[in-house]
């Protein structure tokens, strides 16, 4: 998300938020496909270099199941052309439904995507957690295609009683899933969720600095987003989250210094 209540910006909304983070989770576009035009004005607002992960429409996703979508998918990765190099990822996130037996499914889909364009998938399914035999067949399958397995790290969100109700909100939608953090390209996509307690979300996520070095020394350019119950304080973590990585890994690239906001006023 680029945009939150507690987040006061002046002019565009999207163009302030990449003053202060260089990649967000486009999941507008799960729930409705915009105007091109709209697309166009993301692009304005935004570096080449600033990463989009766009996630499919739900009605490719959950209501297709990703069968015979062809002609959607062509019609809206057309929308979403303007975006260019912006482009980082094309997010498939499948419902908790979609299991080993629709794997045919989603190759058949991956297929049917232009080759310049990466792919990450997010499933739900406990059976790719739990059963290693079939964790191991998608991941097999996957990386053959050069496909992303993203991660959605909500450990840290179950691993004590809610303290809020946000708390309570977050753990009513949120999968709870073991953590899974082995990537399959140079393009590794990590979505990780924190608490109301800043030390517990910061606490949480030490595993995923380790890991995050490591993918950083071995090549690979992952990109990590970071979720709180209620996202307040999600774009100031996420750069203290850089700001730890990037303690271990001095030539890591700064993120852009935010901009000054002017104060809110009555008039």
């Amino acid at each position: 998300m680029w945009t939150h209540t507690a987040w006061p910006v002046t002019g565009d909304k999207l163009r302030g938020y990449a003053h202060w983070c260089n990649a967000v989770e486009g999941n507008t576009t799960f729930y409705a496909v915009p105007a091109r035009r709209t697309v166009e004005t993301w692009a304005a607002q935004t570096d080449p270099d600033f990463r989009f992960v766009i996630k499919v429409p739900k009605t490719i996703t959950h209501e297709r199941r990703l069968a015979g979508a062809d002609q959607e998918l062509n019609a809206f990765l057309d929308i979403m052309e303007p975006l260019g190099p912006r482009m980082h990822a094309l997010w498939i996130q499948l419902p908790a439904s979609f299991g080993p037996n629709d794997l045919g499914a989603l190759a058949g889909f991956v297929r049917a995507v232009p080759e310049d364009l990466r792919v990450a998938v997010e499933v739900r399914h406990p059976a790719f957690f739990t059963d290693e035999h079939t964790a191991a067949h998608l991941e097999g399958g996957l990386a053959r295609m050069g496909v992303e397995w993203v991660p959605f790290d909500t450990t840290t969100l179950f691993a004590a009683p809610a303290s809020s109700p946000a708390e309570l909100e977050a753990r009513s939608k949120k999968p709870r899933l073991p953590r899974r953090m082995r990537a399959l390209t140079d393009r590794p996509i990590v979505r990780y969720h924190g608490r109301d307690d800043p030390a517990a979300t910061v606490a949480g996520w030490a595993p995923w600095v380790e890991q995050t070095v490591d993918w950083l020394r071995e090549g690979r350019s992952p990109t990590v987003f970071l979720h709180t119950p209620d996202n307040a304080s999600s774009r100031d973590l996420a750069r203290s989250f850089h700001d730890e990585v990037r303690e271990l890994v001095p030539d890591l690239d700064p993120l852009p210094d935010p901009a000054e906001a002017e104060p809110m006023t009555l008039f």
